[in-house]
């Protein structure tokens, strides 16, 4: 690690690509450090912590609602039209086809539409999100002239982080936008570390060092399964094209156990928390029936146990889903039998495809109760250790987790490159 480290500063491009990241992710934090005028920040906190969809939203937004920055939104919209947009290629057959079958330019005019359905979401997602905080008295009321300007500069607040990812993705060194999370969730630490230690005694250190030991599990169960995958083998038959012979060659076909990512946690709780999100809308109207139809949709998930049980299976149901989605084992199938492949005791083409299904459905088993086990871990921190500032947040150290892998195979692909170009 350490001389890879070395190597990586050492190579005058790659150092450079280095710099201009961090640089980039400075120039993030230094804006989601601006806060907006009027923003009582007791207040704030108060909401952020009693809320747990826009506690989600504020990790998936890269910090930026700690103090209600004027880049309040991160990059919250670009993640949902990227969604929006996957999920309309299994009804559009138009987008499926430019997504997949039209290479690097498709990808391109695709990712264009993901921009554009950007604006009108930011502009929704602001409104909606000033008019709960006024409700909440979190900030003072805005008049028209106020609602316009506000929702004007998160959009282009959202606009400028996602160019700002962009650049990064660019350098080939990690995702932008999953470097902007990353960065946000990291920057919470030392706050959290500096919490406990002001409130530490000597009676806690046993749970402390416990709290250590889970910690370290959980991160290393975490990399297991992000990095686990189950190889199928494939053959490809000789062909002899003139005086030269193709194929007769060995491989395998990946099939990773976490197919779906961090997707289905997103999915799971935008759907448990949306009634929880209608009430704090309904408390306002000035009616005793909406006011108590308020008060039970806000209560009716206050029992952690049964949250925590709707919010796993929920998890459960939408890996699958979304692993659905996103692989189709009739087209690898029949894109392996095209290219002259088989798997050795298994017919080409629709045989295939039934093999590939049932091997997918039974990774997926240990990937939606890994993904359902990380979406309610931090309630199981909370209620076994007693401890709420360092709790073991699941879907933010899933994506720690995620982000750090995958920019460490980027860099180590970039390095790679260069000592084969030095060869």
């Amino acid at each position: 690690m350490l001389r890879k480290l070395a190597l990586l500063f050492s190579v005058s491009d790659l150092r450079q690509k280095v710099f201009f990241i961090l640089a980039m992710l400075a120039v993030f934090r230094v804006a989601a450090a601006v806060p907006l005028p009027g923003v009582d920040p007791s207040r704030l906190k108060a909401f952020l912590s009693g809320n747990q969809f826009f506690g989600l939203l504020n990790i998936f937004s890269g910090g930026v609602l700690d103090n209600l920055s004027v880049v309040m939104l991160g990059v919250g919209p670009y993640i949902t039209a990227s969604i929006i947009m996957q999920l309309l290629t299994m009804i559009i057959p138009q987008l499926k086809e430019m997504y997949h079958e039209e290479g690097e330019a498709g990808r391109a005019k695709f990712n264009q539409y993901s921009r554009l359905l950007t604006v009108p979401l930011a502009l929704l997602q602001s409104y909606g999100l000033l008019v709960l905080l006024i409700r909440q008295q979190v900030i003072p009321p805005l008049d028209l002239f106020g609602y316009a300007s506000n929702m004007i500069m998160a959009t282009a607040g959202t606009l400028f982080l996602m160019w700002l990812g962009e650049l990064i993705t660019e350098k080939g060194i990690g995702n932008g936008v999953s470097l902007m999370i990353f960065a946000g969730i990291v920057s919470g630490l030392p706050r959290a570390i500096q919490q406990e230690f002001f409130t530490f005694s000597p009676e806690k250190l046993p749970l402390y060092l416990a709290f250590l030991v889970v910690g370290i599990a959980v991160i290393a169960g975490v990399v297991i399964i992000s990095e686990g995958q189950r190889n199928v083998p494939v053959s490809y038959a000789k062909r002899i094209r003139g005086m030269r012979m193709y194929g007769g060659v060995s491989t395998h076909l990946p099939l990773r156990v976490n197919q779906a990512g961090v997707i289905p946690i997103i999915f799971a709780i935008s759907i448990i928390l949306f009634p929880g999100l209608i009430g704090s809308f309904l408390a306002g109207v000035p009616n005793p029936y909406v006011q108590s139809l308020s008060r039970f949709l806000i209560q009716i998930f206050n029992n952690q146990w049964a949250y925590g049980i709707v919010y796993f299976l929920l998890v459960f149901v939408f890996t699958y889903f979304y692993t659905a989605v996103t692989f189709d084992p009739k087209a690898i199938a029949d894109n392996i039998q095209k290219q002259g492949g088989f798997i050795l005791g298994i017919r080409p083409g629709r045989p295939t495809a039934e093999f590939l299904y049932s091997i997918l459905n039974r990774i997926t088993l240990a990937g939606g109760i890994f993904l359902g086990a990380v979406a309610v871990l931090p309630l199981l921190v909370q209620g076994v250790f007693g401890v709420q500032t360092l709790t073991i947040g699941g879907t933010a150290l899933l994506i720690v987790v995620s982000v750090a892998l995958e920019t460490m195979k980027q860099v180590d692909a970039q390095l790679v490159m260069r000592e084969y170009e030095n060869l």
